[in-house]
């Protein structure tokens, strides 16, 4: 049977002050979304869609807010650890979270190896010698190989990575889009055509890889003041700003460079930086996006193997050893090494684009699981703590739902096979271990 522990509001709160108000947490939310993604994506975005790509980011932020919003609800009510997994597992069982646990490692994992595929490429603008596969691979290996043995010897050193990458990211990214105007032509904004339901949905699949990751913001739910007004608030408002932004360097980027903006899918906002600013800009830009993209890699290895040792320590994944811990340094090492291992594995033998398509495509059906707790949740009684509730009634969980489907419809055939071939070796391997762990404990 499973059994639900839940928290009394003391227990919950105890040593945690409620100090994050609306502001506070729009911004932890902006923060977390803006990632290495939106550097490299106005390209192929517009090479599917033209000018008209402003409509993926409309549609994208819109998924995200929702999905969001679900993320808020279940979190208020499933209050111990373990994020997704947890929600699911306690809405559905075991087997559903087992599941919505291995995608959330694919989509980190993919994700990173995607990045690091775009920072060699971007490196190769620069340097050829990065263009030669030998040399690309050997760059990857000392990239995952040096993240990971920074945060073996300890979170510390870790950590103080990732706080570069906030600065990095954000100030090349507000000097284009409020400098860019000057040099934007608008003939460039005019749409050819307009977009089909299939580039449509072709250009959301893979855009969503610069919107995934804001529920991440809301893990400090213990330290919100008012939480059942600050969250849609906070909600509304960090989803707003970024969405804001991202439409702003999508049209200044478009506006900049017009129809040539397809031919620099490796860095094309320091190409309109060239153009803005010359070839301070351009270097502003690009080491801009080096950073981001480096940093982005160095905070999901720090995090990411975090989320692999407690599921093994909790019994979720059969590999009890992943939950060691490092005799001198106190860190998960193995779990470190075996996902820092993943990710140069599947980054030496694939490209950004396809990458991040079975990244988005993981983590979207992580949040179609969230999304559907949200109507298994309400129904437990066991559950209802008086936590944050999506207001409409079931609109904002089953609207986010279809939405996820939507996206989903367009994968290729290929990969949708591959995902059901996937969920099925992993439907044998849950259940194998069940009886596995039965037969030992009748025969031990």
């Amino acid at each position: 049977m499973y059994i639900i522990k839940l928290k009394s509001k003391d227990q919950e709160n105890e040593g945690l002050n409620r100090t994050v108000g609306v502001w506070g947490l729009s911004a932890n939310i902006v923060n977390i979304i803006v990632g290495a993604g939106i550097f490299v994506l106005p390209a192929i975005i517009a090479e599917t869609m033209g000018a008209s790509g402003v409509l993926a980011y409309l549609f994208c932020g819109l998924l995200i807010g929702l999905v969001m919003l679900c993320f808020a609800e279940v979190g208020s009510k499933v209050t111990h650890s373990g994020g997704s997994y947890t929600y699911v597992e306690t809405a559905f069982g075991p087997y559903p979270g087992f599941l919505v646990s291995i995608f959330f490692l694919m989509g980190n994992v993919f994700a990173d190896a995607a990045v690091s595929n775009a920072l060699v490429e971007i490196l190769g603008i620069v340097f050829p010698q990065f263009k030669n596969q030998y040399v690309r691979v050997l760059t990857l290996f000392l990239i995952f190989a040096g993240l990971a043995t920074l945060n073996v010897v300890g979170v510390k050193q870790g950590i103080g990575l990732v706080k570069i990458n906030t600065v990095a990211k954000l100030i090349p990214l507000f000097l284009l889009i409020t400098i860019g105007w000057k040099d934007v032509q608008l003939t460039n904004l005019y749409w050819e055509s307009t977009p089909t339901i299939k580039q449509f949905g072709e250009a959301s699949l893979i855009l969503f890889f610069a919107f995934q990751g804001g529920d991440a913001g809301l893990t400090i739910g213990g330290e919100i003041k008012n939480p059942q007004k600050t969250v849609p608030r906070a909600i509304f408002i960090g989803i707003s700003f970024v969405l804001f932004l991202y439409i702003m360097i999508q049209l200044v980027s478009q506006g900049v460079l017009g129809n040539e903006l397809t031919n620099f899918k490796e860095a094309p906002l320091a190409e309109a930086a060239k153009v803005v600013f010359g070839p301070i800009g351009y270097t502003l830009l690009f080491v801009g996006t080096g950073i981001s993209m480096f940093g982005m890699i160095s905070g999901s290895i720090l995090n990411s193997p975090r989320v692999l040792f407690r599921l093994s320590r909790d019994g979720v994944i059969p590999f009890s050893r992943l939950a060691s811990i490092h005799h001198l340094f106190k860190t998960p090492y193995l779990s470190i090494l075996l996902y820092a291992l993943l990710g140069f594995t599947i980054a030496s033998i694939g490209g950004f684009r396809q990458l991040a398509v079975i990244a988005t495509s993981s983590m979207l059906l992580v949040y179609f699981g969230v999304s559907l707790s949200v109507l298994r949740l309400r129904k437990m009684k066991a559950l209802d703590n008086g936590g944050f509730k999506i207001p409409f009634g079931y609109t904002v969980p089953l609207l986010s739902a279809g939405i996820i489907l939507f996206f989903l419809s367009n994968l290729t055939g290929f990969e949708i096979r591959g995902m059901l071939i996937l969920i099925v070796i992993l439907t044998v391997v849950y259940f194998s271990i069940g009886l596995y762990k039965k037969w030992k404990k009748n025969n031990g």
